[in-house]
C-alpha cells in the first residue's frame, strides 16, 4: 500500500508541475506571436518614412559624386556626436537592463558602438580631420534630434520600447551606410579600411531581431503598452530622417 501510495504522489507531483509549465510555455509563445505582429504593424506603418530615409537628398547626391569635401567633414561631424552620445546612452540601458535575462540585447548593442567609434576614425581621417576636429565640430540642432531621442529614452523608456524602435529603425539605417560606403569607394577613392564603419552597420547580426523580439514579448509580458512601444519607434524613425535631412543641407 505504501509503495501504491508513493507512485500515486509522484504521479499526481508530475500532472501538477506539467499543468503549470504548459500554460507558461503557452503564454511564452503567445507573447512572441503578439511581439512579431507588433513589429511587422510597425514596419508597415512607417514604411512612407523609411522610402524618405533611402530617397534622401544626401545620398543621392553622394553616388552621383556631387557631395564636396566640406559637406563629408560635416557628415562626420554630425554623425561622430551621435556615436559618442550613443554610446553614453547605451551603456545607461546596460545600467538599467542589462542584468535581466534579456540584457544581452543591450549588452551587445553597447559593445557594437564602441567598436563603431573606433572604426569612425578611420573614416574621419581619411577626410583630414582629427578626434578633435570632430569634437570641435558644432552640430546643428536637426542633425541631433536622434541622439537626443536615444538619450530620452535610455532614462525613461521600457526596454520593449528600445528595442522595438532599435529593430525598426536600424535597418534602414544601415541600407543607407551600405550605399554610403559603396559610394565612398567608388567615386571618392576611399579604402575599404577608410570605410568600414559603413560596412560594420551594412548588415545586422542573426542574433540582433530574435533578441530584439525576446526583450519586447518579455515587456509585453510585463504590461508594456503596444502604443507607446509603437510611439517609440515612430518617433525614432523620424528623427533619422532629421539627420538625413539635416546632412543633405549645403
Amino acid at each position: 500500500m505504501k509503495s501504491i501510495s508513493t507512485l500515486a504522489l509522484a504521479t499526481s507531483l508530475t500532472l501538477s508541475l506539467a499543468a503549470v509549465s504548459m500554460p507558461a510555455a503557452a503564454q511564452s509563445e503567445r507573447s512572441e506571436q503578439r511581439a512579431r505582429r507588433l513589429v511587422a504593424e510597425l514596419r508597415e506603418d512607417l514604411r512612407p518614412v523609411e522610402d524618405q530615409i533611402r530617397n534622401a537628398r544626401f545620398l543621392a547626391d553622394l553616388e552621383a559624386g556631387r557631395v564636396s569635401q566640406a559637406q563629408l567633414r560635416a557628415f562626420a561631424g554630425e554623425q561622430y556626436q551621435i556615436l559618442i552620445n550613443d554610446v553614453r546612452s547605451v551603456a545607461h540601458m546596460v545600467s538599467r537592463f542589462g542584468t535581466e535575462p534579456t540584457g544581452v540585447f543591450f549588452r551587445g548593442n553597447l559593445e557594437g558602438e564602441l567598436i563603431a567609434r573606433g572604426l569612425f576614425l578611420d573614416f574621419a581621417a581619411a577626410l583630414g580631420m582629427t578626434e578633435a576636429d570632430l569634437l570641435a565640430y558644432e552640430p546643428r540642432p536637426q542633425g541631433q534630434t536622434y541622439g537626443h531621442y536615444v538619450a530620452t529614452m535610455a532614462a525613461y523608456a521600457t526596454n520593449a520600447q528600445i528595442a522595438a524602435a532599435f529593430l525598426v529603425n536600424f535597418p534602414v539605417f544601415g541600407e543607407n551606410t551600405g550605399r554610403m560606403g559603396a559610394a565612398l569607394r567608388n567615386r571618392y577613392g576611399m579604402t575599404a579600411e577608410q570605410t568600414a564603419f559603413f560596412d560594420f552597420f551594412s548588415g545586422l547580426p542573426p542574433t540582433f531581431e530574435p533578441e530584439a523580439l525576446a526583450v519586447i514579448a518579455a515587456g509585453l509580458d510585463k504590461g508594456a503598452e503596444p502604443r507607446e512601444i509603437k510611439r517609440s519607434a515612430r518617433l525614432l524613425q523620424a528623427y533619422e530622417k532629421d539627420f538625413w535631412e539635416a546632412v543633405g543641407r549645403r
